[in-house]
């Protein structure tokens, strides 16, 4: 029962994070599944596995559904997004299928290091917390970066938006911006990741009430809840300033890092 309490408060909280944040499961809903299941019998040698693809099969609807609702209101550039989907996607696929091969300690130490390099970049270097002047993206940065992010957002299960919401951010954009095209930019990770896991991870599990390494049961709690903190966040919670979006993201970053390390 408490966990079940745990993974609603944490799908809850991921739908806030999706709206405001472009945090479509991965980086908060990795280390709450991770520690429930590896405490499980029999499943604790797949537990960053099944953390992993259960989160991307959660990023599918979560970001699915934001992504329409910023539609709605004009706020997708696709003069931005077009550009880098596509090369996201490939990457994606290669990611996915990279993650498969790995031992499942080794994708948890990776998701601990990714996590590090982030924060020490958005805190270190100039053009995070304070939005420099607008320019546009290059077209090796679209080619090569897009393909870097769909590799290591597929790989560790945590969609686009800890690598393209600093990416935008850095090239002048607003943070309701990055955050309104992470959302879609996370969703061919989300699909190539979560359809790779379910094949990648058949008989692998053994307990019922998996699709490969996604667990069924945490995906629906994960996805209602999840769509509940969603709408909350869309009526009740207010824009954000700029700079204090940007602060709280790094916060947000740092306590994820700490209860995935600890």
């Amino acid at each position: 029962m408490n966990d079940i309490i745990i993974i609603l408060l944490a799908g809850f909280t991921t739908g806030i994070t999706t709206v405001l944040f472009g945090f479509g499961g991965g980086f908060i809903v990795v280390p709450f599944v991770y520690h429930i299941v590896a405490v499980q019998p029999g499943l604790s040698p797949h537990a960053m596995h099944i953390a992993v693809a259960t989160s991307t099969a959660v990023m599918v609807f979560n970001a699915g559904w934001a992504s329409v609702q910023s539609g709605r209101v004009g706020r997708l550039n696709t003069a931005v997004l077009f550009p880098l989907v596509w090369f996201i996607a490939t990457g994606a696929v290669g990611g996915s299928l990279l993650a498969g091969l790995l031992k499942d300690e080794l994708v948890r130490a990776l998701f601990i290091l990714y996590l590090i390099i982030t924060l020490a970049d958005c805190l270190m270097r100039k053009g995070f917390i304070i939005r420099p002047q607008p320019r546009k993206l290059s077209g090796t940065t679209v080619r090569l970066g897009g393909i870097f992010i769909g590799v290591v957002a597929a790989l560790l299960g945590v969609g686009g938006s800890v690598m393209t919401v600093p990416l935008l951010r850095r090239h002048g954009h607003e943070m309701r911006d990055c955050v309104s095209a992470a959302n879609p930019l996370s969703i061919p990770v989300a699909v190539c990741g979560a359809v790779t896991f379910s094949l990648a991870g058949l008989h692998a599990v053994p307990a019922p009430g998996y699709s490969g390494y996604i667990s069924l049961k945490i995906l629906v709690l994960l996805t209602a809840s999840g769509f509940c903190g969603m709408l909350f966040t869309r009526r009740c919670i207010p824009a954000v300033p700029d700079v204090l979006h940007a602060r709280i993201y790094v916060i947000l970053l740092l306590a994820v890092l700490m209860a995935m390390a600890i």
